[in-house]
C-alpha cells in the first residue's frame, strides 16, 4: 500500500509533549480498570486449581460445595464448547482442564457465589481424585532421553522422526552455505545458553465482569490489550455467534503481551450463563503467577565464524524455547529476529517448540527475540575481545543497512540501525573511565513489528471538535498520538481532539495492541480518515464558492481557493464548515480500514555499565543509554517510555527474575516478595537518544518502538557483566550467587 508522505516536512503538533488525555482521571484514581465495575446481583467468581504438575483427573466431585449457602454456580470442562481444534483447542485446555491436569495451578473447576469468601471457600470443598503422571519443568530435561510426553499429538508434520516427542514444532531459516563460511572464518566461537521464564510484572491482575442473559447474548468487560480477540476466542469457547458477544475494554494496568489472550473471561461467561447473573473474577498474584503465560525457558546453541578483520562469515543458532504443555513457544522469532542487524552471507537458523509441564506460555514484548539476543551478542563481544576490535566497530563493520537481505529472507528498505551504532559511540556514555569491577556491555537488537487490521472512525462535531473512535486499548499513551495525528492533518489544535476507545459493537475489527503495531497502523488509519474528512470539507467550500472541488486545497485548518485562477475567496476555517455541515450536506465524518503487512523494522543499540561485589556477586546497574529509530517520534515522552520500560523489564530478566519450580513441579516463589522484579532503587537513570529514520512505509514515517527496548538488554547487561567479572556469562538470571560461583571458579582456576 502506497501513501503520500510527509516525513521531511516541519510539523506543527506531532513532536510536541502535550499532556495525555487520560492523565486527570489516572491520577486522580477515577479511570476504571477491569476490576473497578459492579452490576447490581453481580456473583463472585473463583477457580478450583490443580496442585500436581501432571496429574489425570478421575474424579471431580462438587456437591459439597454446590450445597454451600452462597453458591450458584460450578463449571467444569463440560460447560464449554466441544468439537474445538487448533488454538482455540489450546486455549480452552489451558483454561480449563479436561482430562488431564498439566501444570501446576491448572484450572480444574470454578464456582460463583454472592461473596468473594464464599466462593473462595467453596473451592475447597471441591473434591478431585487424581492419577499422579511424571512431570518435567526443565527445558532440557524435557527433551532429554527418558523424559515424559506430556502430549505427543500435538506434534507438527515437519518435526522429524529423531526429535523427540516433547518437540512439537521445528522452524528453519537462512541463507548461503553455512560450511562455505565457516572455512573462510580465522576465527570461530560456539557457545550454550541458558533463560529461564520471565514473568511480564503487570500490576493490575486479570479482572472481567461478564454477563450472560436469557436470551443467549452476552457482554463483557474486561482488562486486555484486545478485546475484539477477546470476542472472538471467547464466543468460540462457548459455541456462540460472535455477534452476540460485546467486549468492553477497559483501562489497562500493564500487559506488556500477556493480555493478548484469555484466561478467566470465558470462566466468568460460563458462569454467568449457568447462574443467569453478572459474575465478576479477579484473579490473584498466586494465580497469575502459576497460572498464566510467562515468556518461555529458552536453550541456545549459537556457532559464529569471523575474519581477522571483524567480517562475519557464518552464522549458525538453534533456539530451543519451551511453551508450557503447549504447542505455542514462539521458536520462530529467535530464529529470525537474532543475527537480522548484521549482513552476513552464510547463516542457518533453527527453532523448536518444546513442551514442559508449565502453563501455556504467553506474549513478552518482543516474543523469542530477548533470548536469542542474549547468546548472539555475547559471542559477538567474546569474539571482539578476541580479535582486539571495539564492540560498536565489529557491529559498524557487518550492519545491515538498505538494500540487505536479512537472515530471515526480506531485504531492508531504509532503516537506522547504522545510526543508533554511531549515536551511540558518539554518546558521552561510551568514552566515560571504568574503575575495578566494572564492565560496559553493547548489544544491538532488532523486531519486525506488525501491522494487522485496524478500523478508524472520526466525526466533526458542530463546534467544530472532533470524535475520534479508536479499537486499540491504550497501553502507551496512544490516544495522545491519534490526537497529534489527527490534529496535524485537520490542522486543530490537540485538544479539540478526543481519542475513545471503542467496544466491539461500535467500531469494524481491529486486531490487539500489540506487536508495536498501534501508533503505525491505527495512526495510518487515523491520518487517513482525517483525510477523507478534508476532502469532504474541501468539498464543502467548494459548493459554498461555487468553484471545482480540484480547486479548494487544505492548509492549517483552513480551506482555501488552490490558486489565483480558482478566484479571490476568504479561507473558510474547520469551524466555520461544522457550524453550516448540516445545511450543506449533512455531518461531516471519516472512516478508514487499513491492514497494512509490515509496521517497518525496528533497530536499537544499548549501552549499559555495571559493577560487580567480587565479595557477593551482587550486580549494580551504574549507566544505562538506549539509542533507538523511531522513524518519526509522534510523542517523544511516550517513545521515551517506551524505551526505558523495555530496558528496566530487560534489566529485571537479566538479573533477578526467574521462575523456581520444585522437585514436586510446583512453582515455588508465587509472590512478588519472591519473584523479583526491579524497583526504582535498582535502576539508574535512563538516557534515552531517539533516532529518526522514516518508515518509507508510512504517511509521517512512523516505526513501532514498543518491543525491539527489550530485545537487546539481556545481551547488553550480559556482555558488561562478564566484562567486569571476566567470566563469560552463558546463564540467566545473572543473580548473585550464579555469578559468584563464577568468580570463585575463576580464581580457583588461576590459583
Amino acid at each position: 500500500m502506497a501513501f503520500d508522505t510527509q516525513t521531511e516536512k516541519q510539523f506543527k503538533y506531532i513532536g510536541t509533549r502535550p499532556k495525555r488525555q487520560d492523565g486527570v482521571d489516572k491520577v486522580t484514581g477515577h479511570a476504571l480498570y477491569g476490576a473497578d465495575t459492579y452490576k447490581a446481583g453481580m456473583l463472585h467468581g473463583a477457580i478450583v486449581r490443580s496442585p500436581h504438575a501432571h496429574a489425570r483427573i478421575i474424579k471431580i466431585d462438587t456437591s459439597k460445595a454446590e450445597a454451600l449457602d452462597g453458591v450458584k454456580a460450578v463449571v467444569t470442562r463440560a460447560d464449554f464448547a466441544t468439537g474445538l481444534t487448533g488454538e482455540n483447542w489450546n486455549i480452552l485446555e489451558n483454561i480449563m482442564a479436561d482430562k488431564t491436569a498439566l501444570y501446576d495451578g491448572h484450572a480444574i473447576a470454578a464456582i460463583a457465589a454472592t461473596s468473594n469468601l464464599i466462593a473462595r471457600d467453596a473451592v475447597k470443598l471441591v473434591e478431585v481424585e487424581y492419577e499422579i503422571l511424571p512431570h518435567v519443568t526443565d527445558i532440557k530435561e524435557a527433551i532429554s532421553e527418558g523424559a515424559p510426553i506430556i502430549r505427543e499429538s500435538s506434534i507438527e508434520a515437519n518435526v522429524p522422526p529423531d526429535h523427540h516427542k516433547n518437540i512439537t514444532r521445528r522452524f528453519e531459516c537462512g541463507k548461503g552455505d553455512v560450511d562455505v563460511g565457516f572455512a573462510e572464518a580465522d576465527l570461530i566461537v560456539e557457545r550454550d545458553f541458558t533463560t529461564e521464564a520471565a514473568h511480564q510484572g503487570y500490576i493490575e491482575p486479570h479482572a472481567c465482569l461478564a454477563h450472560m442473559t436469557a436470551d443467549g447474548k452476552g457482554e463483557l468487560w474486561c482488562t486486555t490489550q484486545g478485546h475484539y480477540n477477546v470476542q472472538r476466542i471467547c464466543a468460540a469457547l462457548l459455541g456462540m455467534e460472535t455477534s452476540q458477544l460485546r467486549v468492553t475494554a477497559s483501562e489497562i494496568g500493564g500487559g506488556f503481551g500477556a493480555k493478548t489472550t484469555v484466561f478467566i473471561d470465558p470462566v466468568a461467561l460460563a458462569l454467568s450463563r449457568k447462574a443467569n447473573r453478572p459474575v465478576k473474577m479477579v484473579m490473584t498474584r498466586s494465580e497469575v503467577l502459576r497460572a498464566t503465560g510467562p515468556a518461555s525457558s529458552s536453550w541456545s546453541t549459537v556457532k559464529v565464524g569471523m575474519k581477522k578483520d571483524g567480517t562475519i562469515t557464518a552464522a549458525q543458532a538453534t533456539y530451543r524455547l519451551q511453551g508450557g504443555a503447549f504447542p505455542s513457544a514462539p521458536s520462530e522469532s529467535p530464529a529470525q529476529v537474532t543475527f537480522a542487524p548484521y549482513d552476513i552471507e552464510h547463516a542457518e537458523m533453527v527453532g523448536l517448540s518444546v513442551m514442559t509441564n508449565r502453563p501455556k506460555q504467553a506474549a513478552f514484548r518482543a516474543p523469542g527475540a530477548p533470548m536469542g539476543v542474549f547468546a548472539s551478542e555475547q559471542v559477538l563481544d567474546e569474539m571482539a575481545q578476541e580479535l582486539g576490535i571495539d564492540p560498536i566497530e565489529l557491529r559498524l563493520k557487518n550492519a545491515a543497512k538498505e538494500g540487505t537481505r536479512g537472515v530471515h529472507g526480506p531485504t531492508f528498505k531504509r532503516i537506522g540501525l547504522i545510526e543508533t551504532l554511531e549515536a551511540a559511540k558518539a554518546h558521552p556514555h561510551y568514552s566515560i573511565p571504568l574503575k575495578e569491577n566494572q564492565g560496559r556491555g553493547v548489544a544491538c537488537g532488532f523486531w519486525f513489528n506488525f501491522g494487522g487490521s485496524t478500523s478508524v472512525s472520526m466525526a466533526l462535531s458542530e463546534d467544530g471538535s472532533v470524535a475520534l473512535s479508536i479499537g486499540t486499548p491504550d497501553i502507551g499513551g496512544s490516544r495522545a498520538s491519534m490526537a497529534l495525528m489527527a490534529a496535524e492533518v485537520l490542522g486543530i489544535p490537540y485538544e479539540d481532539i478526543r481519542v475513545t476507545v471503542a467496544d466491539t459493537a461500535s467500531l469494524g475489527y481491529n486486531d490487539n495492541t500489540h506487536g508495536s503495531r498501534v501508533t503505525y497502523a491505527v495512526g495510518l488509519a487515523t491520518i487517513e480518515a482525517c483525510r477523507s474528512a478534508v476532502k469532504e470539507m474541501c468539498k464543502r467550500a467548494a459548493l459554498k464558492w461555487g468553484i471545482d472541488e480540484e480547486a479548494v486545497s487544505w492548509e492549517d485548518g483552513y480551506a482555501k481557493p488552490s490558486g489565483p485562477n480558482a478566484g479571490d475567496f476568504e479561507p473558510l476555517p474547520l469551524k466555520a464548515i461544522a457550524s453550516e455541515m448540516t445545511k450543506t450536506g449533512g455531518p461531516i465524518n471519516g472512516h478508514f480500514e487499513a491492514s497494512p503487512n509490515t509496521a517497518g523494522p525496528g533497530f536499537a543499540t544499548h549501552l549499559v555499565d555495571v559493577e560487580v561485589d567480587p565479595e557477593t556477586g551482587k550486580t549494580t546497574v551504574l549507566r544505562y543509554t538506549v539509542v533507538m529509530d523511531a522513524g518519526k517520534a509522534i510523542h517523544p515522552d511516550y517513545v521515551e517510555g517506551q524505551m526505558q520500560g523495555g530496558a528496566v523489564q530487560g534489566i529485571g530478566w537479566a538479573l533477578n527474575e526467574e521462575y523456581v519450580y520444585g522437585k514436586d513441579g510446583r512453582l515455588q516463589n508465587t509472590v512478588f516478595l519472591d519473584y523479583r522484579v526491579p524497583v526504582a532503587s535498582d535502576l539508574p537513570m535512563i538516557d534515552c537518544v531517539i533516532i529518526e529514520v522514516p518508515n518509507p512505509g508510512h504517511p509521517f514515517g512512523v516505526r513501532g518502538v514498543g518491543e525491539t527496548s527489550i530485545v537487546p538488554p539481556l545481551g547488553a547487561v550480559a556482555n558488561a557483566v562478564s566484562n567486569a567479572t571476566g567470566v563469560r556469562q552463558t546463564d540467566l538470571p545473572m543473580s548473585p550467587p550464579r555469578v559468584l560461583k563464577g568468580i570463585l571458579e575463576k580464581q580457583k582456576a588461576n590459583g
